[in-house]
């Protein structure tokens, strides 16, 4: 099995698919009302760890933390925290699984899974309505002003993570085989 993650020091998706190319697990870590760096990174530490307890993880993919600027985008400071944050939880990851995690961008996993996002469109709705135009068992809970909850974006992100990852491990795995 496969564990993907979208690292954010605000919510964290988490996705597992099995060998066969199905989601079996999406939820999210709201890291929101901690202030504390630490106690983030024990929050995530205690949610993985008890991943493990219910799944054979095989692979870890983890989406890469943004390298650059971009007019509108964060600042220094909240690039750096959230740099510092992914390796932290990337650390996490391999002291548990003994597994060196893999990366990708959001670009490199969006095309992996065939999703394209429109010029001028905001990415996070167009990867949301992907999945759930994909994935019937994906759901969504909605604000009381009609919108989705901030977490389904986020495991919306990890999904694609997972289904990108899983696409490399399957490739890379009929390579070794021919």
């Amino acid at each position: 099995m496969l564990l993907a993650l979208d690292i954010s020091t605000s919510i964290t998706g988490i996705s597992i698919i099995d060998d066969s190319g199905n989601i079996i697990y999406c939820s999210s870590v709201d890291l929101r009302k901690y202030k504390n760096f630490f106690t983030k990174c024990e929050n995530i530490k205690s949610a993985i760890t008890n991943l493990k307890k219910d799944y054979v993880i095989t692979q870890i993919f983890i989406e890469q933390p943004f390298m650059f600027f971009n007019s509108g985008g964060s600042s220094a400071k909240t690039m750096s925290a959230l740099q510092r944050f992914n390796g932290v939880v990337s650390w996490i990851c391999y002291s548990l699984f003994a597994i060196e995690p893999q990366y990708l961008t959001a670009g490199q996993a969006r095309k992996e899974v065939g999703l394209k996002i429109p010029r001028g469109h905001k990415a996070k709705p167009v990867v949301l309505k992907f999945v759930l135009d994909n994935d019937p068992s994906f759901s969504v809970q909605y604000t009381k002003h009609g919108n989705p909850k901030p977490s389904s974006f986020d495991r919306a992100d990890s999904w694609i993570i997972a289904k990108a990852g899983w696409l490399r491990w399957k490739k890379s795995k009929s390579l070794n085989q021919s």
